[in-house]
């Protein structure tokens, strides 16, 4: 029987504990209802491309958080790593609510019932994603699996948050990019930073368990790999033109995928597969935009920082130097 015992460890867990309780947020710290004069200003096309992404989103995380976070914590050696998994898999429920807040300021009940309840389910790209990811998790499902299958489950986990999810934060990070429904756009931004540290981890614990493996189960799991990155690829490029053709992005959210499909493979120790290219500077601004908001009593931006080893005020601190 193995115990948490976070006292003698300073390494990667405690660090990634750390930046996950640094990076702690709900959807309703954000002023999401700021962005509906904007959001009624948008194009009939633009709308559905916004909930279009939003509702695939929100597809995936569901998957993260009922199963791929929560099947990987079960198995890992080190309780402090089932930590930090678990709490993984609570932000990933926070994602999926925060698309439905947002759907729920934004849209009628009606509209957002049909996105979430009809449209996502029901959409063939979106329904090949979940059901090939979850194909892989539940091959962990038994009490003891292998090296080999939770090594591969890890693999499907680091593919989704890293490779997949990045075609539907393409469209508000865009927007946002120039001005354009911010107070959404920052939420966009704060899941993207939890998803980077998400499949920066797993990653991590990924290639753990890979140095375990025989050479001839590395050779396999390599062209296992390989087949289902080029799967998911093709998949992908379909729901893009699908959702992006009409407003003419979808070369560039293809650029945008495959960049992080590269970033997918360094998380796990593994070589870039696709060529290096430039993808929108709208969405690198997108990325990078700073905090809009400035009521820190009630509101809060992504440039927000939760307070950390809080000290108690003394009498000594309310003694000013005379002349300052």
């Amino acid at each position: 029987m193995k115990i948490s015992n976070w006292n003698a460890h300073e390494d990667v867990t405690t660090q990634l504990w750390d930046q996950n309780v640094l990076q702690f947020w709900t959807p309703d710290e954000f002023p999401i209802s700021d962005d509906k004069s904007v959001w009624d200003a948008l194009t009939e096309t633009e709308r559905t491309v916004y909930k279009r992404v939003l509702a695939g989103l929100t597809a995936l995380d569901t998957l993260q958080n009922k199963e791929g976070m929560p099947l990987i914590a079960r198995h890992v050696e080190d309780p402090r790593a089932a930590a930090v998994l678990s709490f993984m898999g609570m932000m990933e429920g926070i994602h999926a609510k925060s698309y439905s807040t947002i759907f729920t300021t934004l849209l009628t009940g009606a509209e957002a019932d049909y996105m979430l309840d009809v449209w996502a389910p029901s959409q063939p790209n979106i329904r090949y994603k979940y059901e090939t990811i979850s194909a892989a998790y539940r091959e962990v499902l038994r009490d003891e699996p292998s090296d080999y299958a939770l090594y591969m489950a890890m693999v499907a986990s680091v593919l989704l948050e890293t490779f997949l999810f990045y075609s539907g934060f393409y469209y508000p990070l865009y927007l946002a990019g120039q001005g354009k429904m911010t107070a959404s756009g920052e939420v966009i931004s704060k899941i993207l930073m939890d998803e980077s540290i998400h499949g920066l981890y797993v990653g991590y614990l990924a290639q753990q368990i890979r140095a375990k493996l025989s050479e001839a189960e590395r050779a396999r799991a390599d062209a296992e790999m390989t087949q289902l990155r080029e799967d998911l690829y093709a998949n992908e490029a379909e729901y893009t033109a699908l959702i992006y053709d009409e407003l003419g992005l979808t070369a560039d959210v293809l650029r945008y995928v495959r960049y992080n499909a590269n970033k997918a493979m360094m998380n796990l120790g593994l070589s870039a597969v696709y060529e290096e290219e430039a993808f929108s500077a709208i969405v690198q601004n997108g990325i990078t935009v700073s905090t809009k908001q400035h009521d820190f009593f009630s509101k809060k931006g992504n440039g927000y920082v939760r307070a950390m080893n809080v000290e108690p005020v003394r009498d000594e601190d309310f003694i000013f130097e005379k002349g300052r």
